[in-house]
């Protein structure tokens, strides 16, 4: 997500999101932190998205409701489509949604838009020309130089060079494969690979990847065809992505090749190819639940072979490792893009990235959608095409690239960095919530129960302790007595002292049960003194 802002104006290039990693428990999405744009919905001129993938778009629900509706938000057709029914769903139905052709030209307050087709793993993508006063910045977004895309339209390149030609001011570039050598394989080269696995496979094949790579889910429907097999599309966002595209002209489908998830079962397990979501070991996908014998519609059995035609996001290797190893428990068979070619990136490497730089002749440069590492090899690509080292700017997220008549140069630091979403709110990564939950994941929880006088403060009852996650002890009913020693003498010391306040007394506890615990036991669970009045 970008903020472009001239005279007081602004252009936001994308809304992306990313899905949490293993040690932010409970949260279900993680959003990047707009607050720089709250209050200012007035001076947005628009938003501008360049693809479909949810690193690009996912979090355009939550900005919107957040900021309010802009003048306009625009992106290519398919990328509208798949944004129209994303906003449906969370019931923003009247968002300004607006497909803006490539090449046209369009005004936006002080700035004037283009869009520019480029390739990627997924139709429309767009990379995004600004113009202003100054001169004209040009965000690549997620590309490749794919010269035989699925579709048949490469990237635009002629109007790459004329932006060089005519010059440019900035390039912000995709840094994602700029520590791959060489050139990425063509996606056309996934659907032979893909046809010649399947023609080694006797049984049910079951192929996952992302539900947005519409090339993809159309090669496997291409090889399903040669082969006389019917095709499954399970998992919801995979239906929908593909009848969208569909529907747009985008995809197509052979009438009678498709069949309900429901009706996988009716036919001989060698005419039928499934096209799954969970090519990332999503706990709650397709791929997943089959796995575990946890989805309503199929299960996997032994003859069943597994294409993972993907790879895995880094992170994300451990939970497709397992889904992977579950696989095999059950008997069915796995291909991966490591035994077969039957996956294609969709991020440009190295000399995709030098040839990108060598057509738009960038006065300065930005790498950007990278780690430090890519953004650092990404800057001395640009150095090795012959941009000046000091006209080169790895940036981080929240320091401003003011560019003026004089020059290019780091601005005042802004707020940035994430927000997450908790169901459906909004919170901050330093909540409290959060930091119980870390600590109830490592060391468990102590709940401790007393009642007292309300008018001596003296104890009426045996205190109750609930151990929950603690670990195993060498004798429990030893440990729990002797908390609960503990708490009557620090409650009889309470009222000896005439001390009343409930909430002081639970901290005191807290304090002296928190203090026990790590002696004894060398953990900190999270401790709760309850402490009732009778």
């Amino acid at each position: 997500m970008t903020v472009v802002e001239y005279r007081g104006k602004i252009v936001v290039i994308d809304t992306g999101l990313m899905f949490p990693t293993p040690e932010m428990l409970g949260i279900d999405l993680v959003l990047p932190d707009f607050d720089y744009l709250r209050g200012r919905a007035d001076d947005i001129e628009a938003i501008v998205l360049t693809h479909g993938h949810e690193d690009h778009v996912g979090a355009l629900p939550y900005v919107l409701r957040e900021i309010g509706f802009p003048k306009v938000i625009y992106g290519g057709m398919l990328t509208v489509g798949m944004v129209r029914s994303k906003l449906d769903e969370h019931k923003l139905g009247g968002a300004p949604l607006t497909e803006l052709p490539a090449g046209q030209k369009v005004e936006a307050g002080p700035f004037e838009l283009e869009l520019v087709h480029l390739s990627h793993s997924i139709p429309d993508m767009r990379g995004v020309v600004i113009e202003t006063d100054l001169g004209k910045i040009f965000f690549t977004g997620d590309y490749k130089f794919d010269q035989t895309p699925v579709d048949g339209r490469p990237a635009d390149m002629s109007r790459l060079a004329e932006l060089g030609r005519d010059g440019l001011l900035l390039l912000a570039g995709d840094s994602t494969n700029a520590d791959r050598p060489g050139v990425s394989p063509s996606e056309s080269s996934v659907g032979p690979a893909l046809l010649e696995t399947f023609k080694g496979c006797k049984g049910r094949i079951i192929v996952t990847s992302f539900a947005s790579n519409i090339h993809r889910v159309q090669q496997v429907i291409d090889a399903a065809v040669a082969l006389d097999r019917k095709v499954a599309l399970v998992g919801r966002s995979m239906r929908k992505n593909f009848n969208i595209a569909s529907n747009l002209g985008i995809a197509n489908a052979p009438a009678g090749i498709l069949i309900q998830p429901r009706d996988i079962e009716d036919f001989p397990d060698e005419k039928v190819v499934v096209m799954s979501t969970g090519s990332q070991g999503e706990p709650f996908s397709a791929l997943r639940r089959m796995a575990n014998n946890d989805h309503r519609d199929m299960e996997l059995h032994s003859g069943d072979t597994v294409v993972f035609s993907a790879s895995p996001v880094p992170g994300n290797e451990r939970a497709v490792n397992e889904t992977i190893d579950r696989i095999y428990e059950i008997g069915a068979s796995v291909v991966t893009a490591n035994s077969a070619p039957i996956h294609a990136s969709g991020h440009g490497f190295r000399e995709e990235i030098k040839l990108m730089l060598n057509l738009t002749k960038p006065k300065y440069v930005m790498p950007v959608h990278g780690d430090y590492q890519r953004i650092r090899l990404h800057a001395e690509l640009a150095e090795s095409v012959g941009v000046p080292s000091e006209n080169i700017f790895r940036g981080k997220n929240g320091l401003p690239l003011e560019i003026g008549p004089d020059g290019a140069s780091y601005g005042e630091e802004v707020d940035s960095g994430v927000i997450y979403v908790d169901g459906v709110e909004l919170a901050d990564p330093n909540d409290a919530s959060l930091r119980d939950r870390r600590t109830i994941s490592g060391d468990g929880i102590v709940i401790v129960i007393s009642t007292i006088a309300t008018d001596n403060g003296d104890v009426v009852a045996d205190p109750e302790v609930i151990l929950r996650g603690v670990g195993a002890l060498d004798n429990e009913v030893e440990f729990t007595d002797e908390l609960k020693d503990l708490t009557e003498d620090a409650l009889e010391a309470k009222a000896k002292a005439k001390v009343k306040d409930t909430e002081l007394i639970q901290q005191d506890l807290h304090d002296e049960i928190a203090k026990f615990i790590y002696k004894k036991l060398k953990k900190r669970p999270m401790v709760v003194p309850v402490v009732i009045e009778v």
